[in-house]
């Protein structure tokens, strides 16, 4: 993997990554921000906001395919700098799996490098943001048409790669009562240890 978009391993404290995941508009930054508040650490912002925003305001200009390599390099700058702050756990509003997603959504194309960095960046778990939440639009937003297909391929994106996620529906408190319940459990399971991927297992029998 080129060395730009390597993760840094977590180090003697073992932080534990947790990656907010899902489409536009669905609650990942607003979850991200209540549970670093709660567990009294850092989160990531999301990289390509301010890149996209900046771009707009100088260029009136839009995002296209040439913009996700760069993106992919300062999303993962970015939580690399975070993993030397965290606290125990570090959430992620965003990831390098986001930003393949829209790649191949909005453009039909991956850049290899991108493609094969999103495969291998490792989480300890992602949550899920349903689209049960209103569409908020701003200068970067698309639009809310097409929202349900949009999500069905990013929840399958993390099956396809076999990555340990949960999905989390309700409004913005309900969600970080559910997301604090599961990684608490998953924290215990990990001590005992289980996989995160043997601890999904579990919850879904558990709650289905």
């Amino acid at each position: 993997m080129e060395e730009n978009l390597k993760q840094l391993p977590s180090g003697p404290k073992r932080i534990l990554k947790i990656a907010l995941f899902g489409p536009e508009s669905t609650g990942k930054t607003t979850l991200a921000k209540q549970l670093a508040e709660y567990y009294k650490t850092d989160w990531v912002p999301e990289f390509a906001r301010d890149y996209l925003q900046e771009k707009w305001d100088k260029h009136q200009a839009i995002c296209d395919v040439n913009d996700m390599l760069p993106i992919a390099y300062g999303q993962t700058q970015l939580e690399n700098e975070k993993m030397a702050t965290a606290n125990q756990y570090l959430f992620c509003d965003t990831n390098l799996m986001v930003t393949k997603v829209f790649s191949e959504v909005y453009y039909n194309y991956c850049d290899p490098l991108l493609d094969q960095a999103a495969r291998e960046h490792v989480y300890d778990l992602f949550f899920l943001t349903d689209i049960d939440v209103p569409w908020e639009k701003d200068d970067l937003r698309d639009k809310p048409e097409g929202r349900e297909t949009v999500f069905s391929v990013f929840k399958k994106s993390l099956i396809d790669n076999n990555k340990p996620f949960i999905t989390l529906s309700g409004d913005a408190s309900l969600r970080l009562k559910k997301a604090v319940s599961i990684i608490d459990n998953l924290t215990e399971a990990l001590k005992n240890g289980q996989s995160s991927l043997e601890f999904v297992q579990d919850y879904l029998i558990q709650h289905n």
